[in-house]
C-alpha cells in the first residue's frame, strides 16, 4: 500500500499542474479589468503603471510561470522559514492579492479557521447522521421510519442552500428569536458563556451544509445496504447461527461502506462549494466570503490560489477514498 500511494502522489502532481494551466487560462478569458475599479479621475499613464506593477504588461506563459514559482516554490519556503526561524524567502515576490497588496496566503490562513469551524463541523454532523438513517432504512425497508426518511432525504438533497438557509432565518432567528441571523467571526471562546454562544451561532449554518451531506450520504447507505443484504453470504452468516446485530453491523456494514466511502471522501470539496453560498448567507468571513468578493474585485491571483486549492482537496481525497478501500476489503490489492 505504501508504494501505492507515492505512485498515486507522484501521478498527481502532473494533474495538479495540469489543474492549474486550465484555472489561469479560464480565468485569463474571463471578461473584467482589475483596473475597472479605479476611480476615472485617475490619468491612462497611471493606470498602465499600475497594470505593469500587477504584472498584467507580461505575456500570459511568464505570468503563468511565475504564478506556478511563487505557489510551489516561495509559499512552501515561506512555511519552512515560519516553522525553523530560516530566511530562505527572504525578499522573493510572494502570490500577491490585487485588491489588497497582500500575500494571499496570509489572507487565506487568517480565514480558513472560520471556514473550517463551519464546514467541519456540518460533515462531521451530516455523516454521523446519514450513516444510521441509512443502515435502519435498508434493514426496516418499507416501513415508516423509511418512507420519512426518504422523503426528508430527498427535500433535503432538492432544496438549494441558498433557500433553505434563508427559510431557517425567517423561522429560527427572525419568529422565534433563538438564534443570531449573523455569524460573528470577532467572537472568541474564552469560557463556557463565550462556548455557548459559539455554539448558537454555528448551529444555522452548519444545518444548512449538514442537510445536504446528511441525505446524499443516507442515499447511497440505504441502496448500499440493501444490495448487501440478500447476499449469499449473509444467509450463510445467519444459518449459521450469528445473531442479527453481527450480521447487520459487521458483515454487511463493512462490504456496504466501500461505495459509500467514495462519497464521503469526494464530498468533502463539494462541501467547501456549498459553503460559498452558506458564508454568504450567513455573513462567515471565510473562504467562500473571500472567493465570492474576489471575484467581484477581478483579483485573480486570489481567485487562482483558492481554486487550485479546492482542486488540490478533490485529487487528495480520490487517493484517500482509494486507500481506503483496501482497508474495508481485504481482497482489495495495490500489487
Amino acid at each position: 500500500m505504501l508504494t501505492y500511494t507515492i505512485r498515486r502522489l507522484v501521478l498527481s502532481i502532473p494533474t495538479l499542474l495540469f489543474i492549474s494551466l486550465i484555472i489561469f487560462l479560464l480565468l485569463e478569458l474571463a471578461p473584467g479589468d482589475p483596473m475597472a475599479q479605479v476611480p476615472l479621475t485617475v490619468p491612462p499613464e497611471v493606470k498602465q503603471q499600475m497594470r505593469e506593477a500587477l504584472g498584467l504588461g507580461e505575456p500570459t506563459p511568464i505570468r503563468f510561470g511565475k504564478w506556478m514559482w511563487q505557489f510551489f516554490v516561495v509559499e512552501p519556503m515561506v512555511l519552512v522559514d515560519a516553522t525553523f526561524g530560516s530566511d530562505w524567502a527572504a525578499e522573493k515576490q510572494r502570490v500577491i492579492s490585487w485588491q489588497t497588496r497582500s500575500p494571499v496566503m496570509e489572507i487565506v490562513i487568517q480565514r480558513m479557521p472560520q471556514t473550517l469551524w463551519v464546514v467541519a463541523m456540518s460533515y462531521v454532523v451530516g455523516v454521523l447522521i446519514a450513516l444510521p438513517i441509512g443502515i435502519y432504512s435498508a434493514y426496516r425497508q418499507y416501513s415508516v421510519f423509511d418512507q420519512l426518511g426518504t422523503f426528508v432525504t430527498m427535500v433535503g438533497y432538492s432544496v438549494p442552500p441558498f433557500f433553505s438557509g434563508v427559510l431557517i432565518i425567517v423561522i429560527f432567528s427572525v419568529q422565534l428569536g433563538w438564534l443570531p441571523s449573523i455569524y460573528d467571526t470577532t467572537h472568541q471562546v474564552v469560557d463556557w458563556d463565550s462556548f455557548v454562544i459559539q455554539l448558537k451561532q454555528m448551529v444555522m449554518p452548519v444545518m444548512v451544509l449538514a442537510l445536504q451531506t446528511t441525505a446524499q450520504i443516507s442515499r447511497f447507505m440505504r441502496a448500499s445496504m440493501l444490495d448487501n443484504l440478500n447476499q449469499d453470504y449473509v444467509w450463510t452468516a445467519r444459518a449459521k447461527g450469528l445473531s442479527e446485530s453481527v450480521v447487520v453491523m459487521i458483515h454487511v456494514l463493512r462490504n456496504s461502506m466501500i461505495p459509500v466511502i467514495t462519497v464521503i471522501a469526494l464530498g468533502v470539496p463539494q462541501i467547501f462549494g456549498g459553503a460559498i453560498i452558506t458564508e454568504q448567507i450567513f455573513k462567515v468571513n471565510g473562504l467562500g466570503q473571500l472567493l465570492i468578493t474576489s471575484i467581484q474585485a477581478n483579483d485573480l491571483p486570489m481567485v487562482q490560489t483558492v481554486t487550485f486549492m479546492l482542486a488540490v482537496l478533490i485529487v487528495m481525497f480520490n487517493i484517500v477514498a482509494d486507500l481506503l478501500y483496501g482497508i474495508l476489503d481485504p481482497r482489495i490489492r495495490y500489487d
